[in-house]
């Protein structure tokens, strides 16, 4: 068992797109829906599906160009032992502008150009390339 499980889906989805897999299946909860919600509305996945079981899971669609993956980084930043709070004006910005950061919010979660729009700060919790 994790102590860290929105870093476990990080690490589902990285080898499961260095290994070409179509999707991958991770445990659900409400931080990893809005995560992968980011991700898709950024373009970085396909899609995700919930599935109700005894233990709800989320069937997440990898998404590829040219036969290789469109995730070429995706990293876990604030974690239980070290929490990372930026404030809007200090929000970094990856690849130039190429990736997103994933933020949490007081308005919820979403990418850091969205943070930015709003004048939001939070927790850093990934960055994506």
């Amino acid at each position: 068992m994790s102590q860290d499980p929105i870093a476990d889906m990080l690490t589902v989805i990285r080898n499961g797109q260095m290994s070409k897999k179509n999707s991958v299946e991770i445990p659900s909860s409400k931080a990893k829906i809005d995560i992968l919600q980011v991700l898709q509305d950024e373009g970085y996945i396909q899609s995700f599906q919930l599935k109700k079981s005894d233990k709800p899971s989320v069937q997440v669609f990898l998404k590829y160009y040219a036969e290789k993956p469109v995730i070429a980084q995706i990293k876990r930043v604030s974690r239980p032992g070290l929490r990372v709070y930026k404030r809007k004006d200090e929000l970094p910005t990856v690849m130039g502008g190429f990736g997103i950061v994933v933020v949490s919010t007081p308005k919820g979660v979403m990418s850091d150009k969205k943070a930015r729009e709003l004048g939001q700060g939070g927790e850093i919790l990934c960055l994506v390339a």
